[in-house]
């Protein structure tokens, strides 16, 4: 029955996309499907010439669905990404935090093997080694980059399964264009923001703020946040610009517990903050960039305790930090040539420790900080008009881990009829955290690199000039010395022994139907050798979106089968649709009026154990750009 059903599924999807196809020969209009630069490589790039796989969301799909945080569109907008909830805003972090983003398997909660860049740079907690998923807002991302496998040649540890690259806003001409939205819906729930874009001449900058805030769907589930972010730029030549960038994010968060055993006073009060430094330059036969950056917080949590026992006495106090340096240039030494030389260094940690309520005196947990420098060279050639091959290697030292090499090399062909095959063999890895070394029970100061070898064979191509887009890949990974915590001795500790066998297709298809009638839709199926939690076997998004210049409409389906939220002796799985729509109307030249409505099925299901989801979820507001 299992595989009847899977093969019920993909012959529906055939089917779907054959459909769809037929209708799209009548359309009267050229669809724009631009051909997409991406900063996959570091500097700007033809995506047609990149051997990896890399989804491009713009800004204006992160704005039609609505949402304050990037990461739901991208786990609807991206075959073999999926990103794991427990309520209608808000991830939070430690026990019972959701965020934990996973491509083709990968990734995890912690989720240190997935990269989170911002402009290229990267973004995790100095002790705990992985990002923090409420800071990623959709107000400040002009486009989100995501690399769907390992990344490790240009960013590094943690780009074990892939990188998430948010290029923050930039506007391009001399403009002055502010956007306010206000939002609100079930739960006293409130998404409130401002953003100002400006350029003249040589000088551009683009700022934001914005609030959010819940009761939740569950008893004390409450969550708030702050997020404000600035980019200043400034264009010293016609070749040398120099850019400023800075996000400052506070947070409340609250910790329900799971339904079977709820929690009182679990809560997380986080601060976070980053910023960076960027020269830039670009001639015509070479290009490059120096960049400083800082991400930083501290953390206040409550762990709370079960009804009926007793309050904490203490709470858990933590600051990290991450500084580095990252350093590249790209030379054309002769026609079709591309050779990126790069350098990056990190210096990372933190400090922890325990403070008591009563009278606030403070036992240590640790105090550590951590190195990494790398080089690497990629070397790209189009040999000829209609072939390119890529080559490079990575090597990274880390005062812990010690020394690891990455080689990446992958072939494009662009085929007639607007077609490209692809194909890529590449190396991620990603180092022990301090916590795994360091912290708690399970630590292990002898931890070694998770490493991973990915495989792939993609295929692109445009039909009906250009109206339509399809796209299709298969890869197989095999991850080895993954770390998991195993009893050693009668007592958990943090070993080297995981492995994990993944293989799987993905697919996508846009299509402009009729004249601003558009279909967008991606499958992917993920085979695991091993069970893997928060990783679907089988991920279909559908979405409809038709727009006038007075009325915007749109609705989309997405269907999750076979998702882990238990593992071990007792499996557990969930199967569920999510039916959304949304809507939007202009009342005056630049004001909108919109509503959305998620889970119109109203199904009840879980992501995380224990966390049961809401039902339909209604909201509504105004936009406003001027």
């Amino acid at each position: 029955m299992k595989f009847i059903r899977k093969r019920t599924i993909l012959l529906c999807l055939v089917l779907v996309l054959n459909a769809w196809t037929m209708m799209a020969q009548d359309s009267l209009r050229t669809m724009a499907l631009p051909e997409v630069v991406a900063t996959g490589t570091r500097s700007e790039t033809d995506l047609r010439l990149l051997p990896m796989t890399v989804s491009v969301v713009t800004h204006e799909q992160l704005e039609a669905r609505h949402e304050t945080n990037i990461l739901p569109t991208l786990t609807a907008e991206v075959p073999g990404l999926f990103v794991t909830q427990r309520g209608v805003l808000g991830y939070g972090v430690s026990t019972g935090g959701s965020g934990g983003i996973k491509v083709r398997g990968i990734g995890g909660s912690p989720n240190t093997g997935m990269l989170v860049l911002i402009d290229g740079l990267p973004q995790y907690a100095g002790l705990y080694g992985h990002p923090i998923a409420d800071n990623y807002q959709t107000m400040m991302a002009e486009r989100v980059e995501v690399i769907r496998g390992p990344a490790s040649l240009f960013y590094g540890s943690n780009a074990l399964g892939g990188v998430v690259n948010i290029v923050t806003r930039q506007p391009k001409s001399d403009t002055i264009l502010t956007d306010i939205h206000l939002r609100g819906g079930m739960y006293y729930t409130l998404d409130a923001g401002i953003t100002n874009q400006l350029r003249k001449g040589r000088y551009s900058h683009a700022a934001g703020f914005n609030y959010c805030r819940t009761s939740g769907h569950r008893e004390n589930m409450a969550f708030d946040e702050y997020n404000g972010f600035l980019r200043l730029g400034y264009e010293l030549t016609d070749h040398w610009r120099i850019d400023a960038m800075g996000n400052v994010a506070y947070f409340n968060s609250q910790n329900p517990g799971t339904t079977d055993a709820p929690l009182q006073d679990n809560t997380m009060h986080i601060l976070r903050g980053t910023a960076s430094l960027s020269v830039e330059n670009n001639y015509d036969r070479t290009s490059g960039a120096i960049r400083l950056y800082y991400s930083g917080g501290h953390h206040i949590i409550n762990d709370g305790y079960a009804a009926g026992g007793t309050p904490q006495t203490k709470l858990y106090h933590h600051t990290d930090f991450m500084t580095g340096v990252s350093a590249y240039q790209s030379v054309a030494f002769f026609r079709g040539n591309r050779t990126t030389f790069g350098f990056d260094y990190q210096h990372f940690g933190g400090h922890a420790w325990n403070a008591a309520i009563a009278d606030g005196a403070t036992t240590d947990i640790i105090t550590k900080v951590q190195y990494e420098l790398a080089g690497y060279i990629d070397f790209r050639q189009q040999v000829v008009s209609w072939f390119a091959l890529d080559a490079g290697i990575r090597f990274d030292w880390h005062s812990q881990a010690g020394m690891n090499y990455i080689p990446q090399g992958g072939l494009s062909f662009l085929l007639p009829k607007d077609a490209e095959l692809k194909a890529l063999v590449s190396r991620g890895f990603r180092n022990p955290t301090i916590r795994e070394l360091y912290m708690y029970g399970p630590a292990n100061d002898e931890l070694k690199a998770e490493n991973m070898m990915n495989y792939e064979l993609s295929y692109r191509q445009f039909l009906l000039d250009r109206r339509i887009r399809i796209g299709a890949n298969i890869f197989y990974l095999h991850a080895k010395n993954m770390i998991e915590t195993r009893v050693v001795d009668g007592r958990p500790r943090n070993v080297n022994t995981g492995e994990l066998r993944n293989c799987g297709l993905e697919a996508e298809l846009a299509c402009n139907i009729i004249r601003g009638l558009w279909l967008n839709t991606n499958y992917s199926y993920l085979h695991m050798a091993n069970r893997t939690l928060a990783a679907p076997e089988h991920k279909l998004y559908v979405a409809l979106n038709y727009h006038h210049e007075r009325f915007r409409i749109g609705t989309d389906l997405q269907y999750i089968h076979g998702l882990y939220t238990a593992v071990g002796t007792n499996p557990e799985q969930q199967n569920f649709a999510l039916w959304n729509a949304h809507a939007s109307y202009r009342i005056w030249r630049g004001l909108w009026a919109n509503i959305k409505a998620d889970n119109l099925l109203a199904q009840q299901y879980e992501i995380n154990k224990g966390f049961t989801m809401p039902r339909t979820v209604v909201m509504g507001g105004f936009s406003w750009t001027f």
